[in-house]
């Protein structure tokens, strides 16, 4: 449990300010800013780069993007900044915002700020993904809530994956594994479309397989060393007793709410609707501590 940590509801407004890269585009580049730092995680992962430093650059750029938007290293080049001062830039988008991090967290987000990634082909999935509607707060028996614009399996999973990076120091926890749990832990929806919680409970006893088929399916096209770790860290869902564990589950429910609280904001939709009248926060082995992680943010 939290034990009602400060640190998250210190967190929430600039979770909340990250998880608006979903929302943000550019011309020039497909996809909301989310999906496209979804897809160039994964191309460097498949290329074979260091998960660590995937992790915390990815990381330390959607937290400047919270207020730079689209500006990043690249684009700073091109309009003709020296190396110094388009780090300088990013650098103060970062610190504009990072006040709440972990004291030990932040200078190692800091120091990882990329100015350029080499660009690297991502997996199909990373595309299929991006393309993967998610479906939103549902319930069994009743209607679903639509929503729009919904967000893709692309922005939720990078988000998850960052978000659990910046919460890992509340649970004592390394921020990769949450990182790449955050990653891949939808892997089973680029090829089976998001019928929410409720369409999970049709499937009845059919779901762990189906679930279990589809994700090995997609983990057998990636390079072996990095689909065994990969298969490693997904164990990390089945409960929230290991550090890494409440981090990728915090992260996971923090982002599903989050979420709500967009559309409640944006529409007439409340998030009472979601929370409340479809449970969104469903029954399961991990329910009493999401509640708990709720409790904590303020949520």
């Amino acid at each position: 449990m939290t034990g009602g940590s400060p640190a998250l509801a210190a967190l929430r407004p600039l979770l909340t300010e990250v998880g608006d890269a979903k929302r943000v585009r550019v011309a020039g580049r497909a996809g909301s800013l989310a999906e496209q730092s979804f897809a160039r995680a994964w191309g460097r992962l498949v290329a074979g780069e260091d998960a660590t430093a995937v992790a915390l650059s990815e990381t330390a750029a959607a937290v400047a993007r919270a207020r730079l938007a689209g500006i990043d290293g690249a684009v700073l080049r091109t309009a003709g900044l020296g190396d110094d001062e388009a780090r300088g830039v990013l650098r103060r988008g970062f610190d504009e915002v990072a006040g709440p991090l972990d004291a030990g967290l932040r200078p190692r987000l800091r120091e990882a700020l990329p100015l350029a990634v080499l660009a690297s082909e991502p997996p199909a999935l990373a595309a299929r993904l991006n393309a993967q509607p998610r479906a939103g707060a549902t319930a069994p028996g009743v209607a679903r809530v639509i929503v729009e614009p919904p967000e893709s399996h692309g922005d939720h999973c990078l988000t998850v994956a960052v978000y659990g990076v910046l919460v890992a120091p509340v649970f004592g926890a390394d921020p990769v594994a949450p990182f790449l749990v955050g990653l891949a832990h939808h892997l089973h929806n680029v090829v089976l479309p998001d019928a929410g919680f409720a369409g999970e409970v049709l499937l009845g006893a059919a779901l762990d397989r189906v679930l279990t088929t589809l994700e090995e399916r997609e983990l057998a096209a990636l390079p072996g060393e990095l689909a065994e770790r990969l298969r490693t860290v997904l164990r990390l869902r089945a409960d929230a007793g290991a550090p890494e564990s409440q981090a990728f589950h915090a992260a996971d429910v923090l982002d599903r709410v989050l979420q709500v609280h967009h559309h409640a904001r944006a529409a007439a939709f409340t998030a009472a609707q979601a929370l409340d009248d479809l449970e969104l926060v469903h029954a399961g082995p991990v329910q009493a501590f999401h509640l708990d992680v709720l409790a904590a943010a303020g949520l």
